[in-house]
């Protein structure tokens, strides 16, 4: 079983340990257990009914209200949101039913052909981040577990990294970049795609994978002198402040170029280096990719 801290909790849900204590006394919203030791702990349906409230916090329910209602009327409320159905009305629904039966022969089946018809780009915008962003709702619903997330990332990997095999190796003159995803930062999916989108574009890639350290980029940077470092950067840093981390990955070669994309990009409030480009989201960061064509 895996358990959680409130600091885990905090992390996971985006409010605050202060917010959490005061939600659990006043409201009853969550109800830790308790160790042998009396420290606090949550499991993971602790995690997912917090975050079944904060979705529909988040959506303008308020908390008192939430908290009147049960555990069923919460999942009923996201299911709502989510519009879950696992009829064959459309493509997301028939691959929402097999991801639910772990059907990897039809789920690759269909996503194979809207490869072949539409290429990866269109399937990725039309297909698989909407179906992500549906799977995410279900599992908050309860009626999808992590087993069912780990199924679809895997088949959904190999397609991207199919996809960049098949890619002309030239580079026809563009840029090289170094992408990577820092400590903590576990999206592959998402440093694949960019690794897709860049090679398309026939830049050269090296492709330093997800939680890499800061020494170790430094090191690459050093080496390889890139005239881009590219990275993607969601969750908040610990050991070193967002503002330490851009500014060293900066001070290394004043002609790299830092790009830096994520969640953390538009939270938090720093002195960006004259060198670094931010690109807010997907869109933004196609436009740029695109643009180098130029």
């Amino acid at each position: 079983m895996v358990i959680y801290s409130i600091k885990d909790m905090e992390s996971l849900s985006g409010v605050k340990a202060h917010t959490l204590r005061i939600w659990e006394k006043r409201y009853n919203i969550i109800k830790p257990k308790r160790t042998s030791t009396n420290i606090r702990y949550y499991t993971d349906d602790d995690l997912r009914n917090l975050l079944n409230v904060c979705y529909l916090y988040k959506n303008g329910h308020k908390i008192s209200k939430i908290a009147k209602m049960s555990s069923e009327e919460i999942k009923s409320q996201v299911e709502q949101y989510s519009d879950i159905s696992l009829n064959f009305n459309d493509e997301h629904d028939a691959l929402m039913m097999f991801i639910y039966q772990f059907d990897s022969y039809n789920f690759n089946k269909v996503l194979d052909n809207h490869i072949c018809q539409n290429g990866l780009m269109e399937t990725m915008s039309q297909v698989i981040y909407p179906l992500l962003d549906k799977l995410s709702l279900a599992w908050l619903a309860g009626s999808f577990q992590a087993a069912h997330e780990s199924f679809v990332t895997q088949i959904i990997k190999s397609k991207i990294q199919n996809s960049i095999e098949q890619l002309d190796e030239e580079c026809h003159f563009k840029p090289t970049f170094l992408i990577y995803l820092p400590k903590g930062e576990k999206q592959e999916l998402s440093l694949l795609y960019l690794h897709y989108l860049l090679k398309k574009n026939s830049c050269r890639v090296i492709n330093l994978g997800v939680e890499v350290d800061l020494d170790d980029v430094i090191l690459a940077m050093k080496s390889c002198a890139p005239e881009f470092v590219f990275t993607i950067i969601n969750q908040a840093m610990y050991n070193i402040s967002f503002q330490e981390y851009v500014n060293q990955l900066c001070s290394v070669n004043k002609k790299t170029r830092l790009i830096v994309t994520g969640y953390q990009v538009v939270s938090q409030n720093i002195a960006w280096p004259e060198q670094s480009l931010i690109l807010k989201n997907l869109s933004d960061t196609i436009n740029f990719i695109e643009e180098l064509q130029a």
